[in-house]
């Protein structure tokens, strides 16, 4: 299977942007981008993406939060989650990986680096 479509989950505009543009102009990614949990929901539904990158600390509803609704949705569910976030302890990293997530990426990132991280998640979850 292939990695083409990510939706980005992030509430600060500017951490949002950076992001989006490194996925698409470093990785080549189409970047579909939501500025909170509710609207990530609707955005995957509509365009079921093949993965989706996640803030953990967001307003209203957290990374956490939004995951549990995204697994109790039947067309979504099976997507694959990566949360960015500063909290990266191992004990927090095990917390993200026992709710749902696949992997974790921590903020700060590289713009140059994320869509090689990207790449090597999925191909450690595709085979």
């Amino acid at each position: 299977m292939t990695l083409k479509k990510i939706l980005l989950i992030e509430d600060e505009p500017d951490i949002q942007e950076i992001t989006r543009s490194a996925l698409e102009l470093v990785g080549g990614f189409d970047v579909l981008a939501a500025s909170g949990g509710m609207e990530g929901i609707a955005l995957a539904e509509s365009n079921v993406p093949d993965l989706i990158l996640m803030d953990m600390m967001m307003p209203g509803l957290d990374g956490a939060e939004t995951l549990k609704l995204m697994r109790q949705n039947s067309k979504i569910k099976m997507i694959p989650v990566v949360f960015m976030t500063a909290k990266v302890q191992a004990h927090e990293i095990q917390q993200y990986i026992d709710l749902g997530a696949v992997d974790v990426i921590p903020k700060p990132f590289d713009p140059m680096q994320i869509s090689n991280q990207i790449y090597q998640i999925w191909s450690s979850i595709n085979g």
